[in-house]
């Protein structure tokens, strides 16, 4: 540790002065599902930090990643007195800094933001104690003895001197169409400040994710809009709700969380939200167009908009996506844009034979902790053919361990037809090489359960789709479950009704399994998980990381027909599949 303070010069994103002892980590944190909003805890069991403690911390990571809820568990802790003292990043992370923003509107609490690239943060580890102050931070070996005090900055409406504001865009700034679009539209010009933006776009549609329930702060925020009389400009739907608001009584959830989850519901829908209640808005009749501007959260639907659908979108953190729809007009940046469209990381994948559907699950995980904050094009699978639900496993997993908002695939994903077509002219790209070491690292990491046993089959994560359940209806057919077994499916109202209508329900209730709405598994707890139960099983490579830290429960992860095998028989068998020992290469990756 350094004998006297060492001062670095950072780029302020939340003004504010804090000091504390360094809790440093040179992995990214996503704040929702890696940290307990009540208590501050990190409970990401694949995270270094697991375990350790936030409050009154300077935590210290290259950028957040995964959820887009983590705005939504930050804003939580700052209200609680469990958030870090500061927070201080390699890059400029949206999610967590919006978090902080909309906590200063709401409850006038905040913390510091600072970002100070990646070679000055990487000098912090092993360091002591920091203080920051505005754009300075100052590392020393323990606690000066000083007088010092830490300081919030209250909100400050943004001058919009920078951006190219329209007649309208002025008029919602200037409270002519009401207080809640005049916080919103401030909002959404600090955040286009913090991404050099210049101007404002149209969007089309929204899909929000701020519904999630993530403690008290996440409702007062809701129902402060809806008494500042919030109205959306766009189409709007939501993501999924923490509980089923039509049987949350029925399926014993407490009412502790029964009652503000579903009140969060009504007051997005009384801001003139759809009642959709899906994390797979793709799978809705309303799915935007290749090249349509909108405006989603949720990680997975991010993605899968962006790469599969071809539309465009930033991964837009809890709270952006309802004042994005309340003006119908966001930041002009990002993904958004061609040229922050191209691929920065170029991914060589081996086909391998007789893969069953964990190999897309397994595959997105691995290369998102690969690519970090970086687009990646992904060579190899031109042939392979994969299908949508495929590449919505791929891009959920995918979602959990990068901060990327899209991925290409060559061949296969719209933009990626002809690779070339996401490569910047002239530019060579780092390249990564999947191998079979690596894939198995990261199944070994997705298979937490210490034996064999299953007590709980989890499926719908992201909610399940028509053809999923044609498939399991398949599986399913002439056979019940172990009765010691809970096999339980969440997907949206939509997708319910379809899978009614085509008669696969009527199988899958025959097995014996339970359908679940308006939730899905990463809201998920006991009484649906027993409490006796210790063991998950699922195909989700996203649910398979996430489940340790949220239920507390070890986790096996394999394919659909895997699970219903467990499903009957009450266990599984705890190895890796068959495809993964060795993966063959059929054909050399594609030249670009």
């Amino acid at each position: 540790m350094p004998s006297t303070p060492v001062r670095v010069k950072v780029r302020s994103l939340v003004e504010g002065a804090a000091q504390g002892a360094l809790l440093f980590a040179d992995v990214g944190l996503s704040f929702w599902g890696g940290v307990d909003p009540a208590s501050g805890e990190v409970i990401d069991r694949h995270h270094p930090l697991s375990g350790e403690r936030l409050a009154g911390r300077v935590l210290a990571i290259p950028s957040g990643r995964g959820s887009c809820t983590g705005s939504s568990v930050l804003m939580e802790l700052i209200s609680n007195d469990h958030a870090p003292a500061a927070l201080v990043l390699a890059e400029a992370d949206e999610i967590l800094t919006l978090g902080v923003l909309v906590a200063q509107v709401i409850f006038q609490r905040s913390l510091p933001v600072v970002c100070v690239g990646h070679e000055a943060f990487n000098r912090l580890r092993g360091q002591g104690f920091v203080r920051v102050e505005g754009n300075r931070l100052t590392l020393s070996g323990r606690r000066p003895q000083d007088h010092w005090r830490a300081m919030d900055v209250p909100w400050q409406s943004p001058a919009p001197v920078s951006l190219d504001l329209t007649e309208q865009d002025r008029a919602l700034l200037d409270g002519a169409h009401g207080k809640a679009a005049q916080v919103a539209m401030q909002i959404v010009l600090r955040m286009a400040e913090i991404q050099g933006a210049t101007r404002l776009l149209d969007v089309t549609q929204a899909h929000i994710d701020g519904c999630i329930y993530t403690g008290p702060a996440s409702l007062r925020f809701a129902e402060q809009l809806v008494q500042w009389g919030a109205r959306v400009r766009v189409p709007t739907t939501l993501n999924s709700i923490s509980v089923d608001q039509r049987r949350w009584r029925e399926l014993g959830v407490d009412p502790a969380l029964g009652e503000p989850a579903s009140a969060l519901g009504d007051a997005y829908m009384a801001m003139g939200a759809q009642l959709s209640f899906t994390c797979a808005p793709y799978l809705l009749d309303t799915a935007p167009k290749a090249g349509e501007q909108i405006v989603w959260a949720e990680s997975n639907a991010v993605v899968y908009a962006n790469s599969v659908l071809g539309a465009r979108t930033q991964k837009y953190p809890d709270f952006l996506d309802i004042c994005i729809a309340l003006c119908g007009r966001a930041p002009s940046s990002g993904c958004h844009l061609d040229d922050q469209r191209l691929a920065g990381l170029l991914v060589d994948v081996p086909q391998p034979a007789h893969m069953d559907d964990s190999f897309y699950p397994l595959l997105g995980y691995h290369i998102g902790a690969l690519a970090g904050r970086r687009i990646p094009l992904i060579r190899g699978l031109e042939h392979a053919m994969p299908n949508l639900d495929d590449l919505k496993a791929f891009g959920a997993a995918f979602a959990t361990t990068s901060a990327a908002p899209l991925f290409h695939i060559a061949g296969v994903t719209p933009e990626a037809l002809d690779p070339n077509d996401v490569l910047a002219p002239g530019a060579p790209l780092p390249l990564e090489t999947v191998d079979t070491a690596g894939l198995l690292a990261s199944w070994r990491e997705l298979n937490s359960a210490r034996d064999t046993r299953v007590d709980v089959v989890s499926l719908g994560n992201p909610h399940f789709s028509l053809s999923e359940f044609a498939a399991l209806a398949s599986l399913c057919a002439g056979r019940i479950k172990h009765p010691d077994v809970v096999l339980a499916i969440t997907c949206g109202r939509a997708v319910l009704e379809q899978a009614r209508d085509a008669g696969h329900l009527a199988v899958i209730e025959a097995f014996g399994a339970v359908l679940v709405t308006d939730t899905c598994w990463c809201m998920v707890g006991e009484p649906l998980i027993p409490a006796h139960a210790t063991t998950l099983m699922t195909n989700s490579g996203k649910y398979a990381h996430y489940a340790p830290g949220l239920v507390g429960r070890g986790v096996h992860f394999a394919g659909l027909a895997q699970c219903v095998e467990a499903a009957c028989a009450a266990s599984a068998p705890g190895q890796p599949p068959a495809w993964l020992h060795p993966i063959v290469r059929t054909e050399s990756p594609t030249d670009v």
